[in-house]
């Protein structure tokens, strides 16, 4: 048997293929990107970069009700776009296997919160399964299938950032491919009318009952037994740094299945420990399981409800012993994430800045326009939220509605934007959207979406003209800039934030990162006209520093976008050669 060593998401990718997966459906989204970027290399499946996670999740429905094995992956935040399908999917049922892969971000390193998804599979009514490493990410996925299969449910999965990205010791095999699921037609299953659905919520309710008592002897819920002393209840992660930091000083029960959990085995191993541990990062989802069925655990009351856990934390909560560290004396200085040298953003934020507006933000690097010394984001939500609030605000306080804009990119604006802007066609506030075109989706690292016209392989697509999609839904004020041109960007944001009518400036440039984009000559500083004013700091460019009381210019990283100079009142910053 081969073995690789592979990302946890790479081993979910390798599972779903080697379990037979047919169609894949997924919308980027860190930390679960690289799960359909990985399945995307396998020919023998299509695959697909959707609008947003609720289509996805849409779509792989609809492949699973026609027989084919079916998936879609998102991150936490995803899963509440995704939410009004999968609720209702747990009711009609599968004919063919579909899993839902959700990666939550415990720590925010990507993310506006800290969401726990295990309580959608809870008010779902819907199996979640979590593995602690890229092996038990590729067994699950194939399991996931199986289970989808024997309960008629679709079944998630849930990664956390750590088993995402990490890598381990991966047992590969090879593909089975599974035959279309002959189709017939079922309106008592599939068509969720009141009358069919209030008979298919007793059927769930069965299955619930059928899974649990499936958890009390599946072999991924575990017992491994050292010390009595101390016993852990966790799953995940939470699993290897527990065993990292306790050893043999205690015994464990491993839940490969999160939900439903498993009572009786619980109880049993619980009665063999005299101290007994749960550890889960998060929400006290495990912990609570326990003391409603008079399990006596020690949880959220000696661990924290934010962020991660690691092996220093465990070990001294639990044994009382405090890791060995090192502190130094140095006063390191802050090193924010900042916009690339040479974005597009950057100047876009410059110019909103000299117009001194409110700026209803939205998801996406673009966010990090919120930052020192730009600072031209007062509020960010959730995708597509900033269009949305922007005629909110400007319909609860129109006397300032040529004070205020809506910042949104291009592929958020495919996401959840287009609703918001026919919504401010249609109700007539009088705010004017920027839609920060950089021609791909780039917070998640450059995956295509319905403006780029590629798919997710690359072929050449339909691509949705965001100034004709402008006009079809009612906006007749559609402009283009180009956010390198300050003066430009300036005029026309003026221009449109003082019409009396609802506007759209698409600010249009591809992201500097990109690779077919061709860099101009780096920029640099000529020191003798350089008087120290420092108003080239001013647009936060990662690429100018001052030494010496003057400014200089990394040309490692400018990519001579020519923004900087055109702040120089003294014609110091020059182009390259």
């Amino acid at each position: 048997m081969e073995k690789k060593l592979l990302i946890g998401n790479e081993a979910v990718a390798r599972g779903l293929y080697e379990a037979g997966l047919r169609v894949a459906s997924s919308y980027p989204g860190t930390p679960s990107t690289e799960i359909t970027e990985c399945i995307a290399k396998y020919d023998a499946i299509y695959s697909e970069w959707a609008p947003n996670e609720k289509v996805a999740m849409e779509v792989a429905i609809g492949a699973a009700i026609a027989g084919a094995r079916s998936f879609c992956a998102m991150k936490h935040v995803g899963l509440n776009v995704a939410a009004d399908p999968l609720f209702t999917a747990s009711y009609t049922g599968i004919n063919a296997g579909m899993v839902i892969a959700v990666a939550d971000d415990p720590g925010m390193h990507s993310s506006q919160n800290e969401q726990d998804s295990r309580h959608y599979a809870k008010a779902a009514k819907i199996m979640m399964l979590e593995p602690s490493d890229s092996n038990e990410c590729l067994q699950y996925a194939k399991l996931a299938f199986e289970l989808s299969e024997k309960f008629d449910t679709p079944v998630l999965l849930r990664l956390t950032t750590r088993v995402a990205h990490s890598r381990s010791l991966t047992a590969l095999s090879e593909r089975v491919d599974n035959v279309l699921s002959e189709y017939k037609k079922d309106p008592m299953k599939y068509v969720m009318m009141p009358g069919m659905a209030i008979k298919k919520h007793v059927v769930v309710e069965q299955r619930i009952l059928d899974q649990i008592a499936w958890s009390e002897t599946s072999e991924i819920n575990t017992e491994e037994y050292n010390s009595t002393e101390i016993g852990v209840i966790t799953s995940g992660i939470t699993y290897q740094y527990a065993k990292e930091a306790l050893g043999k000083n205690a015994s464990y029960f491993k839940l490969g299945c999160v939900y439903p959990l498993p009572v009786e085995k619980i109880k049993a191993f619980a009665a063999k420990c005299k101290k007994v541990y749960v550890l889960e990062e998060l929400d006290p989802f495990i912990e609570e399981h326990c003391k409603q069925n008079g399990i006596e655990v020690i949880g959220k009351d000696a661990f924290t409800l934010q962020g991660e856990y690691s092996q220093s934390l465990i070990k001294q909560v639990i044994l009382g012993e405090k890791d060995d560290s090192v502190q130094t004396d140095l006063e390191i200085p802050a090193r924010p994430p900042v916009l690339c040298a040479g974005c597009p953003h950057r100047g876009l934020y410059y110019a909103l800045k000299k117009l001194n507006v409110t700026v209803s933000g939205d998801i996406g690097c673009y966010t990090l326009g919120a930052l020192a010394p730009l600072a031209m984001m007062d509020t960010c939500v959730c995708m597509g939220a900033s269009v949305s609030a922007l005629h909110g605000r400007n319909k609860a306080d129109s006397e300032n509605a040529k004070k205020s804009v809506a910042v949104i990119g291009d592929s958020t604006f495919m996401h959840s934007g287009v609703t918001g802007l026919i919504n401010i066609a249609y109700n007539q506030s009088n705010s004017t959207v920027i839609i920060l075109d950089n021609s791909i989706t780039g917070m998640t690292g450059h995956q295509d979406n319905p403006t780029t016209g590629k798919t997710i392989k690359g072929d050449p697509t339909t691509a949705v003209s965001l100034e004709l999609l402008a006009k079809a839904v009612g906006i007749d004020r559609v402009r283009v800039v180009d956010p390198y041109n300050l003066q430009e960007c300036e005029d026309v944001l003026r221009e449109e934030i003082a019409a009396d009518a609802p506007s759209v400036v698409i600010s249009r440039r591809p992201c500097a990162l990109l690779k077919y984009v061709k860099h101009n000559p780096p920029m640099h500083v000529n020191s003798e006209k350089c008087v120290g004013c420092k108003m080239c700091m001013k647009i936060g460019c990662p690429a100018i520093s001052i030494k010496n009381k003057k400014s200089v210019i990394d040309f490692t990283q400018c990519v001579g976008c020519n923004v900087c100079s055109q702040l120089c009142k003294f014609d110091a910053i020059e182009e390259g050669k």
